[in-house]
C-alpha cells in the first residue's frame, strides 16, 4: 500500500511539473531565452526591443537603430536589399521582417534552411501601426506586451494638436536629400506625406505620387509654408544656408520666412511604437 501511494505521489508531482512547463512554453510561445532572432526591419526590431526580446536579437538591418543598443547588432544589409547569406551565417531560429520588402525568392531560401519566417505587412496609417504591434506580439505569445506597448502609443497619439486652421493646412514640401547631386521631392502616397497629414499639414506636391528629382520649377510651383528634410539630409547640403543657395529655394514662401525643419529620418518614417511621438515632434516643428 505504501508503495501504490508512493507511486501516486511521484506521478502526481511528475504531471505537475510537466503542467508548469506548459504554461511557461505557453506564455513564452516561439521564443526562448536561447532564441536567436534575425530582424529585417526596424519598426520590427523597435516594437521586438519592446516586447523586451533585444537580447534574442542576434542580427538586424542597417535601419535598426532604435533603442541605441541595436546599433550594436551585427547588420545584415538594407531591409530592401538583403542577403540570405549574411542572415543565416548568424544561425537565427526565427526571421521577421516585413512582407513587401522580402521577394519569395529569399523566403524561400529561409524556409529551405529550416528557419521560422515571419513576415508582416505594414499600412504606414495609426491603425497600421497599431495593427502592426499586435500582429507582431501575437506571433510571438506576447499579447499582454503588445497591448500595453499600443496603450503607450495611443496615448501619445490622443496628445496631438494639428498644426495650423483646418481650412488652411499648412503646406509642406519634403526634400530627400543625399548631398546637392541627389535631391528628390516627395509627391503622393509616401509615408513622410501620411506624417505631414497626421501632424495636420498637407502635402504641397499633388501632381505626382512617390519621388522625383527637385526642380526649380517644381519649387515655385509648389510654393511650400514648410520645407522638411531628415536631419541627415540637411546636414550633406551643409546645413540651411547650403540649401537656400539651391535654386528655387528663396522663392517660395518656406525660403523667403526661412521655414526649414528637420526630423530624424527613422522616427518620421518608422510607423511604429514611437509613431505619437513623432507627429507631435513633426507638429509642433510645423507650427513653429
Amino acid at each position: 500500500m505504501k508503495n501504490y501511494l508512493l507511486i501516486l505521489f511521484v506521478t502526481a508531482f511528475a504531471l505537475s511539473s510537466c503542467n508548469n512547463k506548459a504554461e511557461k512554453d505557453a506564455v513564452s510561445g516561439l521564443v526562448q531565452d536561447s532564441t536567436k532572432i534575425v530582424s529585417l526591419n526596424g519598426t520590427v526590431s523597435e516594437i521586438l526591443s519592446g516586447l523586451g526580446l533585444e537580447k534574442n536579437i542576434v542580427g538586424t538591418d542597417i535601419t535598426s537603430n532604435f533603442p541605441e543598443t541595436l546599433k550594436k547588432k551585427p547588420k545584415v544589409g538594407h531591409n530592401r536589399n538583403i542577403n540570405a547569406e549574411g542572415v543565416l551565417a548568424l544561425m537565427p531560429d526565427v526571421i521577421i521582417g516585413i512582407k513587401k520588402d522580402v521577394p519569395a525568392p529569399l523566403a524561400a531560401q529561409f524556409k529551405a534552411a529550416g528557419v521560422k519566417l515571419i513576415l508582416l505587412d505594414q499600412d504606414f496609417s495609426e491603425i497600421g501601426a497599431r495593427v502592426l504591434i499586435h500582429a507582431l506580439a501575437d506571433s510571438l505569445k506576447y499579447t499582454a506586451k503588445g497591448d500595453s506597448i499600443v496603450k503607450v502609443l495611443d496615448t501619445d497619439l490622443a496628445k496631438i494638436k494639428p498644426a495650423g486652421d483646418v481650412k488652411q493646412k499648412p503646406k509642406v514640401l519634403f526634400i530627400y536629400a543625399r548631398g546637392t547631386g541627389t535631391m528628390m521631392v516627395g509627391g503622393t502616397g509616401t509615408q513622410v506625406e501620411k506624417a505631414i497629414e497626421l501632424a495636420g499639414g498637407q502635402n504641397a506636391i499633388k501632381d505626382f505620387a512617390d519621388y522625383k528629382p527637385l526642380t526649380a520649377e517644381a519649387l515655385v510651383n509648389a510654393n511650400p509654408d514648410v520645407i522638411l528634410l531628415f536631419e541627415s539630409g540637411l546636414q550633406s547640403l551643409g546645413g540651411a544656408d547650403g540649401l537656400t543657395k539651391v535654386q528655387g529655394i528663396k522663392e517660395t514662401n518656406a525660403g523667403k520666412n526661412k521655414k526649414i525643419i528637420t526630423m530624424d529620418g527613422e522616427l518620421l518614417s518608422s510607423f511604429g511604437p514611437r509613431l505619437g511621438v513623432a507627429i507631435q515632434e513633426l507638429s509642433n516643428k510645423i507650427k513653429q
